[in-house]
């Protein structure tokens, strides 16, 4: 279990941060901006939830539990696999976690009208925060693509599902609490020429 006691330790002061592994990486590192991207997110979901938990109780159970993904995502992308062998099992994405979340995703889209155009993020304001909290989660998975890239560095395929996965949720919940798409802005093209 994560014991924090003291918040600031000054080590960060050089603008340096500690990874899983120890090792010791600049703030603005492509890893570091990928899982504090990912927190991003997370933060995101936590203000829609603000809007959730007496009207929409089902999904916001799923968007803790999608928060809690989030973290276990973030200690994943903390810890560099670098195949060697660590004095501990790091915390990793796995495909049950990616199940859950098509399952989810599955359930909440059962219930919406197929869409005849995309959807501008408004309508209800949870609606509209989980559409923020879509374009970040999107973010975040560009920026573990852009990791994936670099030689030596890697991400595993169940974390990029599972980014991905994210914000497919997000999209549906969306729209499944603007009254199951009722309440949907829609896009008309060239509208206002």
């Amino acid at each position: 279990m994560v014991k924090l006691n003291k918040i600031y330790t000054r080590t960060g002061d050089d603008g340096t941060t500690g990874l899983g592994s120890r090792e010791r990486r600049l703030k603005s590192d492509l890893r570091v901006a990928s899982y504090g991207t990912v927190d991003e997110a997370n933060a995101c979901i936590g203000m829609a939830r603000i809007h959730l938990a007496e009207t929409a109780p089902a999904i916001d159970a799923m968007l803790m539990r999608i928060q809690n993904d989030l973290f276990d995502l973030g200690a994943d992308l903390a810890t560099p696999d670098t195949g060697e062998v660590l004095d501990y099992e790091p915390l990793r994405i796995v495909q049950s976690q990616v199940d859950r979340l098509e399952a989810d995703i599955d359930a909440l889209n059962a219930e919406l009208a197929p869409l005849r155009s995309f959807v501008l993020p408004g309508g209800k304001p949870a609606a509209a925060a989980l559409h923020l909290a879509r374009t970040v989660s999107r973010r975040a998975e560009r920026l573990m693509v852009e990791l994936r890239t670099i030689e030596g560095e890697i991400v595993s395929d169940e974390a990029m599902r599972y980014i991905n996965r994210v914000s497919d949720f997000l999209f549906v919940a969306s729209r499944a609490v603007n009254d199951n798409g009722a309440l949907d802005v829609l896009w008309v093209p060239g509208q206002n020429r």
